[in-house]
């Protein structure tokens, strides 16, 4: 897909995928440290927070290994294999390509589904984590590291969702729900399922209503996100520039 096409996608729908952007080697050096620090092979460096699966924290299951008790891992800024994610040339092509050059990140995440547990995330819109602006200027960008299908909880969108507002967030009514997960009481009726394979990546809207599902298999869904944000965004506060999880991206152009 040309860039054109890649810009007119995301202006109808809210977001764009694109095939096998990461190879195979690379989705493996990501998998390999992302076990490093749920395994606690490796002490979190910086900023980096490992969490557990509500379900685990609260004794509703007793995790097969560590790494089945993790639910993410947020904070990446500090351990190079894992932001060379955010530098990746590939990745950075498309996010310049839809929200312009001089951008930085400005969140990092792996998100862990592990066999059998609930983890599903509410339908929900990004920018109500956010308090910089105007939206159309913050991209964020949803790579697997291993196959994400109904099955094993992928994501689902309700495409054209980003020309709206920011809607209302609750906690929805769930016995298990992990730590900030809100969602949005929205018309569901065309809803559509993201299935992708490792190195697959998901460009979306921050106002695009997006969730997933429950890991009804005996296999992990894992991704890896960032979150981009043009130095033309603005917040009413302080310069969210410089907060401690921020950093500006060198420009591939």
């Amino acid at each position: 897909m040309d860039n054109e096409a890649q810009r007119e996608q995301y202006r109808r729908h809210g977001y764009v995928v694109c095939r096998g952007l990461l190879d195979t080697s690379e989705v493996a050096r990501l998998n390999e440290r992302f076990l490093d620090f749920a395994s606690a092979r490796v002490e979190p460096p910086g900023r980096m927070i490992v969490m557990r699966d509500i379900m685990v924290v609260k004794g509703a299951v007793e995790p097969e290994t560590p790494v089945h008790g993790i639910n993410k891992i947020m904070n990446l800024e500090a351990d190079e294999t894992l932001y060379a994610f955010a530098t990746n040339p590939a990745i950075l092509a498309v996010a310049e390509n839809l929200i312009g050059e001089d951008i930085y990140s400005i969140t990092t995440n792996v998100f862990n589904k592990p066999p059998r547990i609930d983890g599903r995330h509410p339908l929900h819109q990004d920018l109500r984590y956010f308090r910089i602006r105007p939206a159309n200027k913050i991209v964020g960008v949803w790579t697997a590291l291993t196959p994400s299908t109904r099955e094993t909880g992928c994501l689902s969108v309700i495409p054209g969702t980003h020309e709206g507002d920011l809607l209302e967030h609750a906690s929805p009514d769930w016995e298990y729900v992990n730590h900030a997960f809100f969602g949005v009481d929205v018309d569901r009726s065309n809803r559509t399922h993201i299935e992708m394979e490792p190195g697959d990546t998901f460009f979306f809207h921050p106002l695009l209503v997006h969730g997933s599902g429950s890991n009804t298999t005996d296999q992990f869904r894992r991704a890896i996100s960032v979150h981009y944000a043009s130095n033309e965004c603005h917040s009413d506060s302080e310069d969210w520039r410089t907060g401690p999880t921020t950093r500006r991206i060198e420009s591939i152009a």
